[in-house]
């Protein structure tokens, strides 16, 4: 990753679509960028738009506006924590303001795991802008792979009602299956990571994204560590 400059304040921003990620981002921040000063923005209906609209001009203004917001705040690097959101506001990266996606760096290692990655999603919407991550970070390895999707029946109506014993116990069943037939498994959303809990007696690695995207950060902007 290139190495990342910020200026005299030092600030990093998040760009959440739920409210719960907040609390995640900013203990994970205190930890592996103790000398930040962090900026978070949350927008549930971002993720509502693009669930109707995908990646229509309509949730590019909208993601710009929050990236202009945070650039107004002082932050020089913005992660966006929303794995449907990522691919337009890694687009709008510039004018001062550098966009890391959340997925990435969990993606980036997975094409290096084996040819077989599944994918378990709690809403369709993820799964365009995470697999076309995949093939980008698969060309630049030089790795042929192939995908299987899972998006798991009833997942998001779970995390969206606030059962997450429902949401997470669904999501590793689901990791479950994929991990059978494949090298490795990701879970495409942040709010997924709590499922990996269950799954750590699999022989096949689950990935997640939150820790895997701050330690990115970390690494990129050494004088935040």
């Amino acid at each position: 990753m290139t190495e990342l400059r910020l200026g005299p304040s030092g600030t990093v921003g998040f760009l959440h679509t739920a409210q719960v990620h907040v609390a995640t981002f900013e203990t994970l921040s205190q930890e592996l960028l103790p000398s930040a000063r962090t900026v978070h923005r949350v927008d549930p209906d971002a993720l509502e738009l693009a669930r109707q609209d995908g990646t229509a001009e309509s949730v590019r203004a909208v993601v710009a506006a929050h990236l202009a917001e945070l650039r107004k705040a002082g932050c020089e690097v913005v992660l966006c924590t929303c794995s449907t959101l990522g691919e337009v506001a890694e687009e709008l990266s510039g004018d001062g303001l550098r966009v890391i996606r959340i997925d990435r760096p969990m993606l980036r290692r997975a094409v290096t795991l084996g040819p077989r990655i599944g994918v378990v999603a709690a809403i369709a919407s993820t799964v365009g802008p995470t697999t076309r991550v995949l093939a980008e970070e698969a060309a630049d390895a030089g790795a042929d792979v192939s995908l299987k999707v899972s998006v798991v029946d009833g997942a998001w109506d779970a995390f969206l009602s606030g059962d997450a014993e429902l949401y997470h116990s669904r999501i590793a069943e689901a990791a479950r299956a994929l991990a059978d037939c494949c090298d490795a498994v990701v879970l495409a959303q942040a709010s997924m990571e709590p499922a990996a809990t269950r799954l750590s007696g699999l022989a096949t690695p689950v990935l997640t994204s939150p820790r895997a995207a701050v330690e990115a950060m970390a690494a990129g902007i050494p004088s935040l560590g």
